[in-house]
């Protein structure tokens, strides 16, 4: 491996070429990046599939990026009914729907009953902007 020569150092910097710094960037990147699939690794091996819970696939955060209600993937991801999701978040089924279709925005105290009857965090079921 070769390693990067400082141009300059003292007791506080080193100066090194761009090159260096960016390949030094994309070290660490791919240390990180390896350490997540390592991480991810360790989870399957103990949780089988239960551990990809909160993991959306593709198919799925496409439809988010597209501008698809985050409450309607989330709750399809969770293979529930709005209706299922309306009770246990005690809402009226007519709510739920009119958020998932945006109709309406829901208030605050309602997106934090849907977000735990899903499982998810608040900030999960915020829409995606472009």
């Amino acid at each position: 491996m070769n390693l990067p020569k400082p141009i300059a150092q003292d007791a506080k910097t080193v100066t090194l070429r761009r090159s260096d710094y960016e390949a030094l960037v994309e070290r660490l990147e791919d240390v990180v990046d390896i350490a997540a699939l390592d991480d991810l690794d360790a989870r399957l091996a103990a949780g089988g599939k239960k551990a990809l819970a909160d993991y959306l696939s593709a198919d799925l955060v496409e439809r988010l990026v597209a501008g698809e209600s985050p409450v309607r993937i989330w709750r399809e991801h969770r293979g529930l009914s709005a209706q299922a999701v309306a009770k246990r978040a005690r809402l009226t089924p007519s709510y739920v729907s009119e958020i998932e279709t945006g109709k309406k925005p829901g208030s605050l105290a309602a997106m934090a009953k849907i977000a735990r009857a899903l499982g998810v965090s608040l900030d999960d079921l915020v829409p995606t902007t472009s």
